[in-house]
């Protein structure tokens, strides 16, 4: 016997009237109850607009513009405002991409996880509460009453994630929508957040709409897959046989662009570049009416060294330290104890002509290029601010320089007139990495360069940083949770747990032969996508007997 689909969409289409843009096109998908279906494309391929739209929020600039959405067989464009309102919840919920944006800051976590029963739940105030906390234990939070009274800035990514799809299940949804439900997450806690997810919706035989860039991800939860380009559905089918035997071209080229493991490079020799010895990063935690001030040590008699033309990834779990570390190397942030040697020379006790020189030779690209590019200067005033410092260099090469900056970054020197909100995520974070280069530093750090990316342009842009360090030869400390991104990119990899480096070596001892525990856990946590001799692609566990604990 066949179940009748929980949602169907059939032909949908959205419109941006004002602006002549058609952002989903003829969309069909059906959903089963109890049924996990992936949705995955690069960004601005239409996915968050269609699950936005079946859960009535697309933002007031887009109009439905033919198709329609059946929820157990009716159409939402027969329903009226108080009926839509009253499926929103119960009959379909949704986990929004950022918590940190999505929770209210002025509310309690209590206050915002009551106000859904309190409209739908029709039950007492004491017994919303009680509910509450039982979902909080549920989520491996807690059942603290004070919890409820904590703000959402008071507790880490990963809990507030948590938070999210506690608040979502606690009226026991009949579908799910969960929009890139575990980005900028690491392995370890991605994991944690998608393993809670299912068995939650499977306890209430919860349907869901997993939206993601992340297909090793989706590979392992989804039964099926829905491929999406420029608003339109190219490719669906079940997951195996898709990842196996792709049709369509696009779908192809989205797969051939997820990160491969090269041959091993030669081990850099010669003196280091850059040398850390026993260096101690701690942060002060102010104390409030009741408790004492402390000292946390965020960095812990780290010491490493780094030879020029080598790329040393840093992985680890969120609080592991890593950015820290970076930050520390970096000259942004004080340290405590130790030292960061440059060259011979010592950053901690080094006179000013020794720091300038290091600062003209160090060099970072953050994690988020539209923050860290000003908005109010242009692409050419950006990339060349760097080259003020410099006085050898006269005024009048500085064009040429930053024209060369930005083709080496495989950007057309016309966007030197732009602004950042004038160009997509890809270019942006081009940019940042021309800014980094334009004067040719002897080595760049880079913290988490390609971790909000969409897998095409992460390859592309982990294609142009190798590119860039096999042609400038610079020493890259690349930060990142992204293991797949380390096959790729690192010639040696430092793994990092509470400030502590627990495990180095070369990438291929690591990722095959990891000897410390957490190692171990780490790489197991996310399965990986390997090649078949078909030409498709299976999923494959590292360490099957880790990604079980």
């Amino acid at each position: 016997m066949t179940t009748a689909p929980l949602l169907e969409i059939e032909n949908l289409s959205l419109a941006v009237p004002a602006a002549g843009l058609t952002i989903v096109r003829q969309a069909s998908i059906a959903i089963a109850p109890g049924e996990i279906v992936g949705i995955v494309g690069e960004s601005g391929s239409g996915k968050t607009m269609l699950g936005r739209a079946v859960i009535g929020l697309s933002p007031p600039p887009v109009k439905h513009a033919g198709g329609d959405i059946r929820y157990l067989g009716r159409a939402f464009s027969s329903m009226s405002e108080a009926e839509l309102r009253s499926i929103r919840g119960t009959g379909v919920a949704m986990i929004f991409q950022e918590p940190m944006t999505s929770l209210n800051p002025s509310m309690t976590i209590g206050r915002q996880m009551e106000e859904g029963l309190a409209l739908h739940g029709g039950i007492t105030a004491p017994e919303r509460r009680k509910r509450v906390l039982a979902m909080l234990e549920r989520v491996g939070i807690g059942a603290d009453e004070r919890l409820l009274s904590a703000y959402p800035h008071e507790f880490s990514g990963g809990m507030r994630q948590r938070i999210m799809i506690a608040s979502a299940m606690l009226l026991r949804p009949a579908l799910l929508v969960a929009d890139e439900p575990t980005t900028a997450l690491d392995a370890v806690t991605q994991r944690d957040i998608m393993d809670l997810l299912v068995e939650l919706t499977r306890e209430h035989k919860t349907a869901v709409m997993l939206i993601s860039h992340d297909l090793p991800m989706v590979a392992r939860y989804a039964g099926r897959i829905v491929v999406m380009q420029n608003g339109s559905i190219v490719e669906q089918g079940l997951t195996s046989e898709l990842l196996a035997a792709p049709q369509h071209d696009y779908t192809k080229r989205l797969l051939s662009s997820l990160p491969t493991r090269g041959p091993a490079r030669p081990v850099a020799k010669g003196d280091a570049l850059i040398s850390v010895d026993k260096l101690v990063v701690e942060f002060r935690k102010n104390g409030g009416l009741f408790k004492r001030a402390s000292t946390k040590a965020a960095v812990r008699n780290v010491s490493l060294d780094i030879r020029p033309g080598e790329v040393v990834a840093v992985v680890g779990g969120s609080g592991s330290g890593k950015t820290t570390l970076a930050r520390a190397i970096a000259g942004l942030t004080t340290f405590q104890g130790g030292s960061v040697t440059f060259r011979g020379q010592a950053m901690s006790n080094g006179d000013a002509a020794s720091r300038r020189d290091y600062r003209k030779h160090c060099h970072m690209v953050f994690q988020d290029p539209f923050s860290s590019l000003d908005p109010r200067m242009k692409v050419g005033a950006l990339v060349g601010e760097s080259l003020r410092a410099l006085p050898e260099i006269p005024r009048s090469a500085h064009g040429r320089l930053i024209e060369e900056a930005l083709v080496d970054a495989s950007l057309d020197p016309i966007l030197a007139s732009r602004f950042p909100h004038e160009l997509s995520g890809g270019q942006r974070q081009r940019v940042a990495i021309a800014r980094a280069l334009v004067r040719r530093p002897a080595f760049v750090i880079a913290d988490e360069a390609v971790s909000a990316l969409d897998v095409t342009v992460r390859a592309q842009i982990l294609s142009l940083l190798a590119e860039l360090q096999k042609k400038l030869d610079f020493a890259c400390l690349f930060i990142t949770h992204d293991l797949a991104v380390v096959e790729q990119i690192a010639d040696r990899v430092i793994v990092m747990q509470d400030g502590v480096i627990v495990e180095e070596g070369s990438r291929d001892a690591i990722l095959d032969n990891p000897s410390h525990p957490y190692t171990r856990k780490l790489l197991s946590a996310i399965p990986l996508l390997e090649p078949t001799t078909a030409g498709g692609l299976r999923l494959k566990w590292r360490h099957a007997d880790a990604a079980m604990q």
